[in-house]
């Protein structure tokens, strides 16, 4: 009789009780464990390594104990994956597409000991296609009254966890003042109401010596405790909280804590910051359109600045060039950047859109926080990556290094906690610093562009494969294999396969691709040899770069 090597599988979307000596795990374990030894007539075994997945969500393929099983089923070690429930394994239908695709090449399966349905009948396949459509709903609905359950609390004024405010210290659902922090943003204050000026504000308090909180992780990692940038004593002067009220995504609530700061004093104060930047951008309103500028650095250190040109229909074309090239106009240099500016604050933002969507971004983001905090966090994020406001999302970067080759992107600490309704000194700051593959057409100073003004122009055999996968992909619904649908669309299995992967593209992505604005580099020959990610920020993060 021939063995049939079987691997149990287990997860748990929260880390809460995974201490305790028996959990969740556990239990799944045991009841996978029975039900491979009640099938030891039929050959199966079942494999000891475990595979184990605590607090982590099943809302994406990003864990380690599975990646670990997918690899070890494409090895050839396992033979049949048992798990307690279909969710365990996955909540999306787009990530099951591909687990089974996985299965299939190596001609291994799964089965969930609490649901019995054979998925080799296209009856099977609609029942399992709907009890992932139903967990999928599931936690979507979670998110949702989490969410909700966040914003009705904030509107009575509860204070919801995460990062405590310099100034208070947590006290239940809301705050007691600390007294020595309070007098340092009380000193903030009265020295903004006297210097007038954020810059001025600064220096006086770092010649007084003033620091922001010092905080130590659970792991022992220290943050804070050093001088406040400009960024941090902006995002205290403009913080509500200061006054006893509650934010919540753009709107204020009347808080239950006691104010720091007089609530008409803290209103001039607001009147006096918008004046003031009010100011400001009427004296650079030519470099307000360039929300790049003086973020842009190349690989000698120069600053790349803004420039532009009119064609002979008077149209503007903007550009980011290296420095050199206006303070030395009259030598030859090879090596300096022209980009077009449209084009490449597009891909900028993509890439900070990117970034920040990541899974587990916002647990790694603020080490510490609560799930509540962690949700209001990913909510906001996630309200950022969808909005698709290219001037917010650059709103976000500190700097950008580009060199031949790459783009390397920083993200401001005080901006985007500010966009968090966070403390600054909570962030993570070396999560907001990565590096991104960077592809040009033309480089130096005689290029009319390097990156192009127009619109790629429409791939109609992209399109059309597109259309073919979704089809097909429709079909593996219903029962087909890929050798049927190969022999009916008179093509190859291998064809089916290294196309089927575009039914699952992220809907702005194929918006692009009918719309002519994909990458250069995104091909349906360029898909014939590669594995595009059903994760959709993975998707843009990786189209993003050919």
């Amino acid at each position: 009789m021939k063995k049939t090597r079987c691997a149990i599988y287990t997860r748990k979307s929260s880390e809460d009780g995974l201490e305790q000596e028996f959990n969740s795990l556990h239990a799944q374990r045991e009841a996978c464990a029975a039900y491979i030894a009640s099938q030891k007539n039929e050959g199966w075994v079942m494999l000891h390594d475990p595979y184990d997945d605590g607090g982590l969500s099943g809302g994406s393929l990003e864990r380690p104990a599975l990646q670990q099983l997918l690899d070890d089923v494409q090895a050839g070690k396992v033979d049949q994956i048992v798990v307690y429930k279909i969710d365990r394994l996955t909540r999306s239908l787009a990530d099951f597409a591909k687990i089974v695709d996985v299965l299939d090449a190596a001609g291994a399966s799964f089965v969930s000991v609490t649901q019995s349905f054979n998925t080799a009948t296209s009856m099977g396949r609609l029942t399992l296609n709907m009890l992932l459509s139903f967990a999928q709903f599931e936690r979507e609905v979670t998110a949702e009254r989490i969410r909700d359950k966040i914003a009705a609390s904030k509107k009575k004024g509860l204070w919801m966890g995460g990062n405590v405010p310099l100034g208070y210290d947590p006290d239940g659902r809301t705050l007691k003042i600390n007294k020595p922090e309070a007098e340092t943003v009380r000193t903030l204050y009265n020295l903004y109401e006297q210097l007038g000026k954020i810059p001025r504000v600064k220096d006086e308090a770092d010649r007084l010596g003033l620091r922001s909180r010092r905080r130590t992780l659970t792991d022992g990692t220290i943050r804070g405790g050093g001088l406040f940038d400009r960024g941090h004593i902006h995002h205290i002067l403009t913080n509500p909280i200061y006054t006893g009220r509650i934010r919540h995504r753009g709107k204020v609530y009347d808080g239950q804590h006691q104010p720091i700061i007089d609530p008409d004093r803290w209103d001039a104060i607001q009147q006096r910051l918008q004046s003031s930047a009010a100011r400001t951008r009427g004296k650079a309103s030519a470099i307000r359109k360039s929300l790049l500028c003086g973020k842009l650095f190349d690989e000698t250190g120069d600053r790349l600045t803004p420039s532009h040109s009119k064609t002979r229909t008077g149209t503007r074309l903007r550009y980011y060039i290296s420095h050199r090239l206006v303070a030395r106009s009259g030598e030859t240099h090879p090596g300096a950047w022209r980009l077009s500016a449209e084009e490449l604050e597009r891909r900028v933002a993509n890439l900070v859109r990117v970034q920040i969507s990541k899974p587990g971004f916002a647990v790694s983001l603020v080490p510490g926080a609560s799930a509540e905090a962690i949700t209001a966090i990913s909510t906001i994020l996630s309200n950022l990556t969808t909005d698709n406001k290219t001037r917010d999302l650059l709103a976000l970067v500190q700097r950008v290094d580009i060199a031949p080759g790459s783009i390397t992107l920083g993200i401001a600490a005080t901006s985007l906690s500010q966009a968090l309704e966070i403390d600054p000194d909570s962030v993570a700051v070396e999560r907001l610093t990565s590096a991104h593959p960077f592809q040009l057409r033309k480089r130096g100073v005689e290029t009319k562009i390097v990156l192009g003004d127009t619109p790629t122009g429409q791939d109609e055999t992209l399109i059309r494969n597109i259309a073919r996968a979704h089809a097909w992909f429709e079909r593996i619904k219903a029962g087909n294999t890929f050798a049927q649908i190969a022999r009916t669309e008179g093509t190859s299995k291998r064809r089916v396969q290294q196309m089927i992967d575009l039914a699952f593209l992220a809907p702005d992505i194929v918006r692009d691709v009918i719309d002519g604005r994909q990458p250069l580099g995104f091909t349906s020959e360029w898909c014939k040899s590669h594995d595009l990610p059903s994760d959709w920020s993975e998707q843009r993060a990786l189209i993003a770069t050919l």
